[in-house]
């Protein structure tokens, strides 16, 4: 199976005018009339939550690779905080990254980093590309729970709500810090991890594909940067498994841990981190 060129694959519009209007305004964001310190504070926090809470957390290492358990309605509060990072809605998240994962680096990889830095960064949100077919055989655990499928409606409505409350709450400097500037620096942090990860740093396993463990990715996206570790054990909750490799996903799961909020975590064994 090998998937077309980027020249042969349809446009996606809605996403290319989408991409474009949020990076127009985020840049607006420093217009005098829309900035604030305590807007730039907001945006930071909404950074980890979504960001890092709802995507790393949630939508990643709970939900698609089922790194460790939580309470069923804790897993539907961080699905939601990933719902208000924008990334489309959860089941076709969870189901474009099995995917990558099964084909990570190859033809059929969405985000293959074979074809390029940009193509991997971005690029591939901007056409239809064909792995999305494939999602219903990726998903079969979540795609028939309501919560999941209301989410992944409803994911653009529930956004435009939350920037309705912070402007009513902070107006402009709340609405274009806590929804433009945000997204866009959560989108970039998240795509680095598709695009750098797979070309800057360093390998400790062989993980058949072209993943490597990127310190400033792992700083920036709360752990995710050590994406080799992660490629070579994708079931563990801990992706910085040498001592020096900050991971602060990991921080907050052994947190969850100590509340009683998290079971069933799953780690590699001592001896392969420290290979």
């Amino acid at each position: 199976m090998t998937i077309a060129t980027s020249n042969q694959l349809p446009r996606d519009w809605a996403v290319i005018i989408f991409m474009a209007i949020i990076h127009i305004a985020a840049i607006l964001a420093f217009l005098p009339s829309n900035f604030s310190w305590t807007a730039v504070g907001l945006a930071i926090f909404l950074h980890w939550l979504t960001g890092g809470i709802g995507i790393t957390l949630g939508w990643h290492r709970l939900v698609s690779h089922r790194s460790f358990q939580t309470p069923k309605w804790l897993e539907y509060v961080l699905v939601f905080c990933g719902t208000l990072a924008m990334q489309g809605g959860p089941i076709w998240w969870v189901g474009l990254h099995r995917h990558h994962h099964l084909y990570s680096d190859q033809d059929v990889d969405h985000h293959d980093s074979c074809k390029g830095f940009w193509w991997s960064h971005m690029g591939w949100m901007l056409y239809d590309v064909p792995a999305e077919q494939e999602i219903p055989r990726f998903t079969k655990d979540i795609a028939g729970d309501p919560v999941y499928q209301f989410l992944d409606k409803y994911f653009l409505q529930i956004q435009v709500a939350f920037a309705a409350l912070l402007f009513l709450i902070g107006g402009l400097p709340f609405l274009f810090w806590g929804v433009f500037v945000r997204l866009v620096l959560v989108y970039h942090t998240t795509w680095l991890v598709n695009s750098a990860t797979h070309k800057f740093g360093y390998r400790t396993f062989e993980s058949n594909d072209r993943s490597t463990n990127c310190w400033w990715v792992a700083l920036l996206a709360y752990g995710e940067g050590w994406h080799n570790n992660h490629h070579a054990h994708q079931y563990s909750a801990r992706h910085g498994m040498k001592w020096w490799e900050i991971d602060m996903t990991w921080m907050m799961i052994q947190l969850l841990q100590r509340l009683g909020l998290a079971q069933k975590v799953k780690l590699v064994e001592e001896s392969a981190g420290q290979q």
